[in-house]
């Protein structure tokens, strides 16, 4: 009876380190995960022979130290009817990065331009400004709006998974540099249904994103049922 009981016990030890590991590696890898060799270029997209979560590397005597630069921020992206552009270098289009956990990016604001609502579900994303007066803001899950004002070479940082926004203040255009910690963040943005409804919805943010920041307005036309109302 008592060895019975000893060989139950080691048992369900076993069951519980197993289960314990298991889910512990899913909880590690639910980020990105850290890079096993020194570099890992990845091999483009259209030329891949197999699809894995991730991007394959290239074969080490094919890496080259243009692998390790691009030019593809050196110019802006299309200006969409918002007034700005926004260009992502993920590892897809930069083979360096594969494996680093991060990606890169350029947006370009028109005066009085506005990136509008949108979030990206795998990364939080720090954004650096080298041009113009913007006010930058997210949303958290409690309803809460947190934004400011900034300047050149001022640092504003979007947590993971929330929306947030990027509105031209000044007089001139603007630019920001983005760093995102995973190599293929997605972007997930509100769009309005047509573009006459587009240009009145986006006069409407605009005012309230700034009535907002000089407290003539509630947070609460800030939640997403707010935003619904103003694409709507």
């Amino acid at each position: 009876m008592y060895n019975k009981c000893r060989l139950k016990m080691k048992l369900l030890a076993n069951i519980f380190s197993m289960f314990f590991v298991t889910f512990t590696s899913i909880q590690l890898c639910m980020a990105d995960c850290d890079n096993l060799q020194d570099t890992c270029p990845a091999i483009p997209p259209k030329k891949q022979t197999i699809f894995i979560n991730g991007l394959p590397c290239k074969s080490q005597a094919n890496i080259t130290a243009q692998d390790f630069k691009t030019s593809e921020l050196s110019n802006t992206g299309s200006t969409d009817i918002f007034g700005a552009s926004f260009k992502m270098v993920t590892a897809s289009e930069f083979p360096g990065l594969n494996t680093l956990g991060l990606s890169i990016g350029r947006t370009d604001m028109d005066g009085d331009g506005l990136v509008n609502f949108h979030y990206h579900p795998r990364a939080t994303e720090i954004i650096y400004v080298t041009k113009g007066v913007l006010l930058a803001g997210f949303i958290d899950t409690k309803n809460q709006v947190f934004q400011e004002f900034l300047n050149v070479g001022d640092v504003f940082v979007f947590p993971k998974g929330l929306f947030h926004f990027i509105l031209n203040h000044g007089f001139q255009d603007a630019t920001v540099i983005s760093v995102f910690n995973s190599q293929n963040p997605g972007f997930v943005s509100i769009t309005a249904t047509t573009f006459d409804n587009t240009m009145e919805s986006l006069e409407k943010l605009k005012r309230r994103l700034v009535s907002l920041y000089e407290g003539h307005d509630d947070v609460a036309s800030l939640t997403m049922l707010g935003l619904e109302s103003i694409f709507s």
